[in-house]
């Protein structure tokens, strides 16, 4: 996929595994909630394809989309220091 702003990797294995696993915490909240991913998309505000793109862990999507995802299904989101 060629679309969309991309990162670069350089931000190290442990964030972008951090942004999978965020990713897939937002496809089974949304799962367990019954709905797919255009009525995310719909409640979000974005095309379904952004919800695709945060499910499937891609790192160049908004911050504000992934937590927006989360939150939607009551998912929340702390910081916390790399050990």
């Amino acid at each position: 996929m060629t679309q969309g702003k991309r990162i670069s990797t350089d931000i190290g294995e442990d964030a972008l595994q951090s942004i999978r696993v965020l990713g897939a915490a937002a496809k089974a909240a949304r799962l367990a909630a019954g709905e797919g991913q255009a009525a995310a998309a719909a409640r979000l505000g974005v095309h379904v394809q952004t919800i695709g793109r945060i499910e499937a862990g891609e790192p160049g999507v908004s911050v504000g989309h992934l937590v927006g995802l989360l939150a939607l299904y009551g998912v929340g989101v702390l910081p916390q220091q790399a050990s």
